[in-house]
Parts: C-alpha cells; structure tokens; sequence
C-alpha cells in the first residue's frame, strides 16, 4: 500500500547525514565531556561546535544556548526559570491562550509559589494582539511568553511587535518558536526577545534533542540541580549524540531555506485550495497567509478527528488532530476553542504537515481518498441525518 506521511509537525525524519554525524558519539567516540581526559575533551569540543551551530541558525552566540533533552522541558526551563529568577519584582506572567500545553502547564505550576497568570485571547485566526498583551501587562508582570508559530493551525504571530510591547514596559519575552525554527527564518535580534525554545524534530533532527536560548545578562533559576553542566544551568550527564545530531540539523537548515519554503508553501496552498472544494462543510483553521509553510489545517463538520485518521491511515496516510502531546487525549483542542471554534466541530480537526521531499503526488493522493472517508463517516453520524433533514425543509 501507498504511504503518505503528512504529520511532520510532530516529527521529522532524521536527515541521514545527521545520523552519519550522530554514529561515533554512539560507538567509539563515548567520552564524558565532563572528564578531562582526551576522550572527554573531544566530547566537550564536539558539543560547542554543536552549540554554536545552533546558535548560527538563530542568529544567537553559542554562550546563549543551552542544549535540553525536548522543547517541552525547555519551556518549562524558561517558564519557571525566567519567573522565579525574578520573584523579588514581581509574581505575575502573561501568556496567550493557544500557548502549547508545557507552558500553560508551567504557568499553572507557577501558582504554587504565589505566581499568577493572565491568558491573552487571539482572534479567529488565532492570531495574539500586541494591544492586548499591553493590557495585560501589570507592574507585577514579570514574564511575557508567546509562541513563534502554532504547531496545531500553522498561524505565525506577530511576535516582533509584541516583544516591542514587551520591551517598552520593561518585562522580559520568551516564545516557542519550536514549530518555526529551522521552517521560516528566525533571528532573535530580529524578534527582540529574550529567551527562546526549538526542537531538533522538527527539521530533521533527532528527537530529545532541544535547547533554550537565553539572551546574555537575563538570569534564569536551574529547572535541574545537581551538576555544573550548561554552565550550572541543567544538572546531568549530557546527551552527547543527540546534541552533535542537533548541530548538524541546524547546519543543514540554514542552507537553502527559503527554496524549501517555497516548495512546501505551493503544495500547502495547492492543499488549502483544493480540499474544501472536494469536501462540503470544511473549515481553514489558521491564518490563510501568516501561517507556516509546510502546513494546512482544518475542521470537517459533522465527523470526528479520531475516525478520519483512523480511516486515512487504513488509506496509507498518516495525519494528525491537533497537537502531538495531546493527541491522544480525544478532547477537543484548547487551541481552537481560543480560536472561537464550536466544540462540536472542534472535534473534527486534521492537521497535515509536509517536508521538504513530499510531492504533487502526495498532496493529489490525500485529494482521492479523503472524499469517500468523509462521506462514508458522515453516513453513520446522527449529527450530520439530522442536518440533512433540516436541510431539506
């Protein structure tokens, strides 16, 4: 059977010459970049080279980052870090409603110190209003964390602005650019913020891999305590083969970008076109422009996510509805309930993600076999008879 895989957004293949980077520090090259021995030295200089490469991809020094094991702990790294360095000025932080589930999660944990947190909305586009987050900002804010980009409707924020907002009122800014590093160009002096998270799954690197950026001479508390690795900043035995895969990656990403982003940007709008032409009853989710460009979303009334998937892949496509880290949780996505979507048709939500390497085939296969799926599924819901009757009259 043909295979389509269309859910990159929760992981990318690993290129292979990451993997080809990655194989020495699994076999021969086994040192502990913490021993002063030449087989721990080549480790320590192996994991700087990496640390600057990411940096590069950023447009950050390599003094800045801070290599974690996934972009949710590098979050919630920031989160914590940034708010508790600061408690002493304050115990207030604002975050947007459509942020991923490890910083509301981190925002809500914050309240176990005296913190408290306000949710800026976003419009129906999921889209975060400067003006807002100014009205949010309080004297006791201490922290202001926007996402980059939206893994679950592809919608990028205008996160420049809102750091300017941010910058004026004298309160640090931290994004998740973790579905946007290494698929649209990011530069943190560009964004003006100061701390920012990425994930090397997200263009061609391994999984646990990840870091934190912290710009030069903004304090951050240690989410793990026990060593003097990253500076004393996360405790433990590094991760040496994950950290050289991540460099590569972020290597391998600069180059040619914006090729790429065209590429995967004709074959998202091809799909954002075409489906809910075939497909009566289909919601664009996101932002029709400011949006990633390798990825498409939707809601389909009347039938539930799960069921669509579940069909697409007996159908050899792989998909996803919402976001990987609650995917499997069949509620519907906080996400779009921010965005003013109704539970009911919430629940049938789809994203699809491409890479660089997928084809006008790809997206043409999805076009033949998600039709008759809905159709078929629509057949057994007593939502859409029951529309189909007051249709009629």
């Amino acid at each position: 059977m043909k295979r389509v895989y269309l859910d990159h957004i929760a992981a990318t293949p690993v290129e292979p010459r990451v993997v080809e980077a990655m194989l020495p520090f699994l076999k021969e090259k086994f040192g502990n970049p913490q021993s002063l021995h030449s087989e721990g030295q080549e480790a320590l200089e192996a994991m700087e080279e990496a640390r600057a490469k990411v940096g590069k991809l950023i447009g950050a020094s390599s003094e800045e980052i801070f290599f974690t094991a996934s972009g949710s702990e590098a979050n919630n790294f920031a989160l914590k870090g940034l708010a508790l360095a600061r408690r002493e000025k304050g115990n207030h932080v604002v975050v947007s409603a459509v942020e991923h589930q490890s910083v509301l999660s981190s925002a809500r944990n914050l309240e176990k110190f005296g913190f408290s947190s306000t949710l800026v909305p976003v419009d129906r586009h999921g889209l975060v209003d400067p003006e807002d987050v100014k009205r949010a900002i309080k004297k006791e804010t201490v922290l202001v964390s926007v996402m980059l980009a939206n893994s679950e409707v592809g919608t990028v924020e205008p996160l420049a602005e809102i750091a300017r907002v941010c910058r004026d009122a004298g309160v640090p800014v931290h994004t998740d650019a973790i579905a946007a590093v290494g698929n649209i160009p990011v530069d943190v002096d560009a964004l003006g913020v100061d701390s920012l998270s990425l994930a090397g799954d997200q263009f061609y690197g391994p999984k646990g891999s990840a870091a934190l950026f912290v710009r030069k001479g903004t304090r951050i508390l240690p989410l793990v305590d026990g060593g003097i690795q990253e500076g004393g900043r996360r405790a433990g035995t590094e991760n040496v083969a994950g950290v050289v895969g991540l460099g590569k990656a972020a290597e391998i990403a600069i180059s040619g970008l914006p090729e790429r982003m065209i590429r995967m940007g004709q074959l998202r709008d091809r799909l954002i076109d075409a489906l809910p032409r075939l497909v009566d009853h289909v919601l664009l989710t996101g932002h029709r422009e400011k949006r990633l460009p390798h990825h498409a979303s939707f809601c389909v009334r009347f039938v539930e996510g799960e069921a669509m998937l579940l069909s697409l892949d007996m159908k050899g496509v792989a998909a996803s509805s919402g976001s990987a880290c609650t995917s499997r949780a069949l509620k519907a996505s906080h996400v779009l309930l921010a965005m003013g979507v109704d539970h009911a048709l919430a629940q049938g939500s789809l994203v699809f993600s491409m890479i660089d390497g997928a084809t006008e085939e790809d997206v043409d296969y999805l076009l033949d076999v998600f039709p008759p799926i809905v159709e078929r599924l629509r057949k057994m819901s007593p939502l859409y008879t029951e529309f189909m009757k007051e249709s009629r009259k």
